[in-house]
């Protein structure tokens, strides 16, 4: 974990030691506002030059170049994106994970509450990315981005997984429209949800679900343990901006690439 604040603060996961990676929180960019501090999404409508620093800075922070980092337009559906070459900022096609095995590309993905993954088969040289709520956890982007990984030589059982920080199960209330579908993609989806504090409402543990699709994939999986709802210092969330009432928000970046 890196705290000083005078830099881009991040996370790391046990299973990713040895390779640049990082589950960036909002502390140590230049923005303000909703959107302090290191807000990274560009389609946010924080000031496009505030968020190029800040995530020049988080390239910076893991050793990277800031021309390297590479992302996807994100819908919450299956796609993959495979690249061997650095994606313009902004200029990423509508997909929700991205894959590749060249060192100069840095993998990132944005969040404020769903699931960042970050894959890699370090024998392979092969690594990706992957933005997963419960829309596109149901709807098997996971499972995608391991078969994009596949493609490019990557091995499921010498792959590891590590979901960093996301809203978690003590926190997402949910309705009978996510429990249904939950329900209709998996008949023993009902593990996943504990009794809501309101009539007709559930606890969702989509972190759980998260892994336990990783895991019947033939992926080692870890976990994280931050919830982003509960620490307003360190994350944004899109579920505590909507129960504040709205308004802007930012997104934390998640990166990872192979060794130069």
């Amino acid at each position: 974990m890196i705290l000083d604040l005078d830099k881009a603060e991040f996370l790391t996961a046990p299973s990713l030691r040895g390779l640049p990676h990082g589950f960036f929180t909002r502390r140590g960019g230049v923005s303000t506002g909703r959107f302090a501090s290191l807000n990274c999404s560009l389609s946010s409508a924080d000031e496009r030059e505030s968020v190029m620093e800040n995530r020049a800075r988080a390239m910076r922070a893991l050793g990277r170049t800031p021309g390297s980092l590479s992302g996807v337009h994100q819908v919450h559906g299956a796609a993959v994106v495979v690249t061997d070459e650095p994606i313009p900022a902004g200029e990423g096609p509508r997909a929700d994970a991205i894959v590749t095995n060249q060192p100069r590309v840095t993998l990132g993905v944005i969040t404020a509450d769903c699931g960042p993954v970050l894959f890699a088969d370090l024998r392979a040289g092969v690594v990706g990315a992957c933005h997963a709520g419960w829309r596109g956890a149901l709807g098997g982007v996971l499972e995608a981005t391991i078969e994009a990984m596949e493609g490019l030589g990557a091995k499921r059982e010498g792959m590891v997984a590590a979901l960093g920080p996301c809203i978690r199960q003590q926190s997402y209330e949910v309705g009978s429209n996510l429990r249904e579908a939950l329900l209709a993609s998996d008949p023993e989806g009902e593990r996943f949800l504990a009794p809501g504090r309101r009539m007709g409402h559930w606890q969702f543990d989509m972190a759980g679900l998260i892994l336990a699709r990783l895991r019947a994939a033939g992926v080692a999986a870890e976990a994280l343990p931050n919830d982003t709802l509960v620490d307003e210092a360190r994350f944004f969330s899109h579920r505590r901006r909507t129960l504040e009432g709205g308004g802007p928000i930012g997104h934390q970046l998640s990166a990872i690439a192979l060794p130069a």
